[in-house]
């Protein structure tokens, strides 16, 4: 079931997954075993009608403080070469599961969301923020390469190559305000909105054509590689797709009698 989890926080209710890191005393750290059972997590999404949208929130005022400094890194120090990218190839796995599951996601992020946190609030499809939000990549910090876990691909594309650059290159915060101008963030909300602004949006997008939003999201990711020609093409054959499902004919006879939709993912 996917609401029984061991090193995260899930409740599942009206087809919509929130779930928060653990142990906010420390500010939320992933840990070997939360970065694994939340990519069987997000794999296991892709084969559920269940779960229509996902929330990510805060947990104690924070988002996630990254990579546990004693449960990963110190470990990471004393590995060898194969184990270090059975790792890294672990965590990446994690970006994959949730750009591939089919369901949209939004990250409601508050106070700290480093490394690895801001890797999954960027690998989200929508993102909003307390102003005291702070997102920093930080990883230069620790010794390594700005490039982790797709940084260096979705970054970019989300907020600009050049501001990309700068976070990856310093490792310093980005501010909510300055996550909203530069488009990573939709937009700024009071601390104690931010759960149910999230859950309100989510309520919203699983209350639509849930095959389609399946159909948005795919295209989203897989048209970032594609030529413009290439592109149009295959959402043509997406809509033709959707066009097929019962959704499709449910909104045309509720406009038909001047009546509000009600979509079954179908």
């Amino acid at each position: 079931m996917l609401d029984q989890v061991t090193h995260f926080n899930c409740t599942i209710e009206g087809g919509i997954a929130k779930i928060s890191l653990a142990r906010p005393e420390r500010k939320n750290p992933l840990t070997f075993d939360s970065y694994a059972e939340l990519r069987d997590w997000f794999r296991e999404l892709h084969y559920s009608d269940d779960v229509k949208a996902v929330v990510i929130v805060p947990n104690g005022g924070n988002f996630s403080s990254g990579g546990d400094v004693h449960d990963i890194i110190g470990p990471l120090t004393r590995m060898s070469m194969k184990e270090l990218l059975r790792f890294t190839r672990m965590t990446g796995d994690l970006v994959k599961a949730m750009i591939n599951c089919g369901k949209p996601i939004i990250a409601a992020v508050d106070g700290v969301c480093a490394g690895a946190g801001a890797i999954m609030a960027m690998a989200s499809d929508i993102r909003i923020a307390t102003a005291d939000a702070k997102t920093a990549f930080l990883f230069t910090r620790v010794g390594l390469a700005g490039c982790d876990m797709g940084a260096c691909a979705i970054l970019p594309r989300v907020i600009g190559q050049s501001r990309a650059a700068e976070l990856l290159y310093t490792g310093r915060s980005m501010s909510a305000e300055e996550g909203v101008n530069w488009g990573f963030f939709s937009r700024i909300v009071a601390a104690d909105a931010l759960e149910a602004d999230a859950l309100d949006m989510a309520a919203k997008i699983a209350a639509g054509p849930n095959f389609a939003h399946m159909m948005t999201k795919t295209m989203l990711a897989q048209e970032w590689s594609m030529s413009l020609e290439m592109a149009i093409e295959a959402e043509a054959q997406a809509q033709a797709i959707c066009m097929q499902g019962q959704d499709f004919t449910r909104a045309y006879n509720a406009f038909v009698a001047k009546e509000k939709p009600v979509f079954e993912g179908d």
